[in-house]
């Protein structure tokens, strides 16, 4: 006989599928006006990159391993960008120093934009004008009056598709994440602590000092949001996610205290943000240690969240191209859950119960781990084998697909089928409002309330930073 907390690997298989295979179904897309169908030629979307730079050529090496879009034109305003870009892809595509050459091509369907965060909204907007579907890196927009100006764009054209770069909403771990909260299997949800740290300057070696603003605009005001924006607004849209709602009002502190090199963008930033029934997002992001306090993710560093409910946790990360997720139970966890009973949402069975109360659960990607009557003898062994190492913290189970590469195909599907993305408009927009307010938050060292916005840049045009 087990013992009680002990429980042999076919009998982890069957009670956990509860955990793994509830929690592991995608969650359905949003309802809306789907954006209009792309006549395609074989399926095939023809699309514009733009802005070959670093974060250009990681969503390339995705790029190249999708059949679903073909690269007709390729823009950044410096050449050997470009040509990185081309041998990244794969493809043959004309080169562009101008994004308007891209816009003003009728054969091309869609673009990606990938530029720094200051020309985000220029080129958005101009896009959607010229007809175009549009994938945006997150930030979507840089100040309050971009805000507005886009959504005043997209209201214009409704049939066109705007996709947000927040790759944590395609995630199977995030969705299983949310999926767990609607079941009530953390109860009630108050709290999320996240954090992004790292020990570096986050500066890239400049030849020529003319340059220096150009490649390294991440330091520098006029052109970034700095961690807020590069960091943070991964984070704040996952908490906007997981509780359902969008902020009250955001607080916290910032400075330059370590890195004293020029820059002119926080080096360390500590946030809080309130929301509407009371949740609270407490976040962190500092440059000069990237230690993650956070047991429990064997392999993880420099980033993560912890998901808080009174029945439970879920600390969650996704690293290097892959999420991670830990259930944890409470020990005193109340009887009655968000949902219902416990009867009803404790799916998993009482062993797998008191194992979470322990050591805490692994979120397994259900194709990953189900066994099915297809499964040879060995495949269905190495299944067997892979639940049974996660349950003892030795294997820590993968992503099926990165989902930067999930989104950026799902975008081309979303322009190609007329479907509404995930991440879109007004998740990017409420993002960015985020990432706003929380500068001025700490610039003002003051409580900010979100519905300052709806005053903020009404009635002038955007202020454009000029590189």
């Amino acid at each position: 006989m087990p013992k009680k907390n002990q429980v042999n690997r076919r009998e982890f298989v069957s009670r956990s599928l509860g955990v793994a295979g509830a929690a592991a179904v995608v969650l359905p897309r949003l309802q809306a006006a789907p954006p209009a169908r792309t006549n395609t030629a074989n399926g095939t979307v023809s699309y514009g990159f733009i802005g070959a730079g670093s974060r250009g050529q990681q969503l390339l090496q995705h790029l190249s391993k999708t059949d679903a879009g073909r690269c007709l034109a390729m823009c950044d305003i410096y050449p050997p960008n470009i040509d990185k870009g081309l041998k990244t892809l794969g493809q043959n595509a004309d080169k562009v120093a101008d994004y308007r050459q891209v816009l003003d091509r009728k054969d091309i369907d869609a673009v990606y934009i990938a530029v720094p965060l200051f020309a985000h909204f220029e080129i958005t907007k101009a896009a959607l004008d010229a007809g175009k579907h549009v994938f945006c890196e997150k930030s979507l927009v840089f100040t309050p009056e971009e805000v507005h100006g886009l959504r005043a764009a997209c209201a214009a054209h409704p049939k066109q598709v705007l996709q947000t770069g927040l790759q944590r909403r395609y995630s199977q771990f995030y969705q299983m994440a949310r999926q767990m909260i609607d079941k009530g299997m953390l109860g009630r949800v108050t709290h999320i602590h996240a954090q992004w740290h790292r020990n570096s300057d986050w500066r890239r070696p400049v030849k020529d000092k003319k340059l220096e603003e150009q490649i390294n605009w991440r330091l520098y005001r006029k052109y970034s949001g700095g961690l807020a924006a590069e960091l943070a607004s991964h984070q704040i849209d996952i908490a906007d996610w997981m509780f359902g709602s969008t902020p009250v009002s955001v607080v916290g502190v910032g400075g330059i205290d370590y890195w004293k090199d020029g820059r002119d963008v926080y080096d360390n930033i500590q946030l809080i943000y309130t929301y509407p029934k009371g949740h609270k997002l407490l976040y962190s992001s500092i440059n000069n240690n990237a230690h993650m306090p956070f047991g429990g993710l064997p392999g993880v560093r420099e980033v993560g969240e912890v998901i808080m409910g009174d029945a439970g946790s879920i600390q969650i990360s996704l690293d290097r191209g892959t999420g991670h997720g830990m259930w944890y139970r409470e020990a005193n966890a109340p009887k009655q859950t968000a949902a219902g009973t416990a009867k009803e949402n404790w799916t998993a069975g009482a062993t797998v119960l008191d194992l979470a109360v322990g050591k805490g659960l692994p979120l397994l990607p259900s194709a990953e781990i189900d066994v099915t009557d297809k499964d040879s003898f060995l495949t269905k062994e190495m299944k067997f084998a892979k639940k049974w190492l996660y349950q003892k913290g030795v294997l820590v189970p993968e992503e099926i697909h990165d989902p930067v590469y999930v989104e950026l195909e799902d975008f081309l599907l979303c322009v190609r089928d007329g479907k509404k993305p995930l991440a879109d408009l007004e998740v990017g927009l409420h993002d960015s409002i985020g990432v706003i307010l929380s500068n001025l938050a700490m610039d003002e060292k003051r409580t900010v309330f979100y519905s300052e916005m709806e005053k903020m840049g009404r009635g002038s045009a955007p202020v454009r930073a000029k590189a």
